[in-house]
């Protein structure tokens, strides 16, 4: 029966998540003179600058070091702007909440989706810097769809429970950016685990960001099928996430009209 409802409310609303993520997107560049050119503009800057100021230190250790700092870069942000958008969802929506009915979950999932397009034409810089310094494409590249797809999820479940948790604790958006700061540090984006003691990796591969990010190098700079024990760590974790992101969300969803 829930799932009935919720596919019928997704059917129906799916013309509204679309004019959100179109929102979402114009307003990210409206006043900006270069507009969506810096989605390009902005992997590859912070790319240059990491990989010219790391690449010091580790670039003859990492083969196609420009790539490996981009994969990890874009696949982060990815992660931790959607889930701030997602975060921040409910509160910037409730004029609309306060006069119409529209399921709440919409606005979430609209903030994780628009980060997914900027995703998708960021990967048009990772194309052109693949080309640029001659790594190697082949078929096998396209593998990076399972790690991303899976990130994808884990992230939609981490924004519903970071929604529900910002309508009632005005502290959560100021606490989540001290710890997306953290989490940066602990995906290896630009420097590789091996330069730390062995027992140290278990941190690394119990944090399913950076499982997806690795994933995301298998595919793209081993042109191999990403570590299976890895990725089937990451979808239980992501699909634990949705379930844990939909079961608070919806339990709370009903409270929010008192706190926006």
């Amino acid at each position: 029966m829930l799932k009935h409802r919720f596919i019928t409310n997704f059917t129906k609303y799916r013309f509204l998540l679309f004019e959100l993520v179109k929102r979402d997107i114009s307003v990210k560049y409206r006043g900006s003179a270069l507009g969506l050119l810096w989605s390009l503009l902005n992997p590859l800057l912070t790319m240059i600058v990491i990989a010219t100021v790391f690449g010091v230190f580790f670039g003859k250790e990492i083969e196609n070091f420009p790539v490996y700092v981009l994969t990890g870069r874009l696949a982060f942000s990815f992660f931790s702007v959607s889930t701030k958008r997602a975060m921040n969802s409910i509160k910037s929506g409730s004029s609309i909440m306060k006069k119409i009915y529209v399921p709440k979950y919409i606005y979430a999932l609209s903030g994780v989706l628009s980060e997914a397009v900027n995703l998708l034409i960021s990967m048009i810089v990772l194309v052109g810097v693949m080309i640029a310094i001659k790594c190697p494409f082949s078929i096998d590249n396209l593998a990076c769809i399972i790690p991303l797809f899976l990130l994808f999820i884990f992230a939609i479940g981490c924004g519903l429970v970071l929604a529900s948790a910002n309508v009632f604790f005005k502290d959560v958006k100021y606490l989540y950016g001290v710890f997306t700061t953290l989490l940066m540090y602990s995906c290896a984006i630009f420097y590789p685990i091996s330069r730390l003691p062995e027992q140290y990796h278990i941190v690394f591969y119990a944090n399913p960001v950076y499982c997806a990010i690795s994933g995301f190098r298998d595919a793209i700079l081993g042109a191999t099928f990403p570590n299976p024990g890895i990725m089937l760590y990451l979808a239980i974790m992501s699909v634990l996430a949705l379930i844990i992101g939909i079961t608070v969300f919806y339990k709370t969803q009903d409270k929010f009209i008192l706190y926006i």
